[in-house]
């Protein structure tokens, strides 16, 4: 495994983070849960990312459960507040209130008395920027989480909450966790990546599989299982946006560039993310051990610059 410092934090992640959205606490059953969350720390990976939201808490409850047979010190932890929990009209956002109440639920369920990373999930229209970011240095100042970040939030967003928090002197985010991978290149051209740089904003990059679409697994002539994402009608929301045609093709000559570097499409995929250094990692996911695995040896893969080129050929960006 190789680890990369969260972006200016004195922190480092394991470049292939491990993932929970609707796997863990969810689609997977505990047998294979906890299996894939000891393998995956065998296999040096540290960084575990999670949410409130992500099975309705079941998810931050499974990885509680299972991490606390390791050392805290070896793990950072990941976990995210801002979507409703409830009907409760405070029970959302980025408020004060609910980043608080959200973080003690988090606390709990995780089975910790710190979280390395707190997020917001999304950005908060409806609460003051100074406001989120005061409640989030408090958090830092009472060790009740150590970092905190941001994800899906627009440069101007990033830019507003690092200006306020350098105004009142108050701890800044350190990383953001966006979408992005050959099929979402969003951040590439809409000025988060290049602001990110600049100020030392880590990128936890999210769905770099592009939904599992990239690993090959789909194909244009064949109906996708029912054991996949694709084939399941409760999970597929995502998935079925980038399952298109085009995208299919491409990966088809993405498999052939793979199999010339005696590599195969989802590690391709995955170093390519982490080809730049501002991507401190790659949060991914799996159901099974040999994907896993498979992930994970995309840590130990540098694409040759020509490689590069032809892949970007490949998938280009749409403006």
């Amino acid at each position: 495994m190789k680890y990369r410092k969260l972006g200016n934090c004195g922190s480092s992640v394991s470049v292939i983070g491990f993932g929970s959205w609707l796997t863990i606490g969810g689609t997977v059953d505990v047998k294979t849960g906890n299996s894939l969350i000891r393998t995956a720390f065998d296999y040096g990976i540290n960084f575990f990312d999670t949410a409130d939201v992500y099975s309705s808490g079941k998810s931050e409850i499974f990885l509680g459960k299972t991490l606390s047979a390791f050392r805290r010190r070896d793990l950072f932890i990941a976990s995210k507040c801002f979507w409703p929990m409830s009907d409760n009209i405070n029970d959302k956002g980025l408020s004060r209130k609910h980043i608080f109440e959200s973080v003690h639920e988090s606390l709990r369920n995780l089975k910790t008395d710190y979280i390395d990373l707190y997020q917001c999930h999304r950005y908060d229209n409806d609460t003051p920027v100074e406001e989120t970011c005061r409640a989030f240095n408090s958090l830092i100042e009472q060790g009740k989480i150590l970092y905190w970040g941001v994800s899906e939030w627009s440069k101007a967003n990033i830019s507003e909450a690092v200006n306020v928090c350098g105004k009142l002197n108050l701890h800044k985010p350190v990383s953001n966790q966006p979408q992005y991978s050959l099929l979402y290149r969003d951040i590439e051209y809409n000025g988060v990546m290049d602001y990110c740089e600049k100020k030392g904003i880590g990128q936890v990059v999210w769905s770099p599989l592009g939904q599992g679409v990239l690993t090959g697994k789909y194909n244009i002539k064949k109906e996708a299982g029912k054991d996949t994402r694709l084939g399941h009608d409760k999970y597929n929301v995502f998935v079925k946006k980038l399952a298109v045609e085009e995208n299919l093709k491409k990966v088809e000559k993405l498999m052939q560039i793979a199999r010339e570097l005696n590599t195969t499409a989802s590690c391709l995929s995955l170093a390519w993310c982490l080809r730049k250094e501002i991507v401190s990692a790659t949060i991914t996911s799996a159901t099974k051990l040999n994907q896993l695995k498979e992930n994970i040896k995309a840590a130990g893969i540098n694409i040759p610059a020509d490689v590069i080129k032809k892949i970007d050929e490949i998938f280009k960006i749409k403006k």
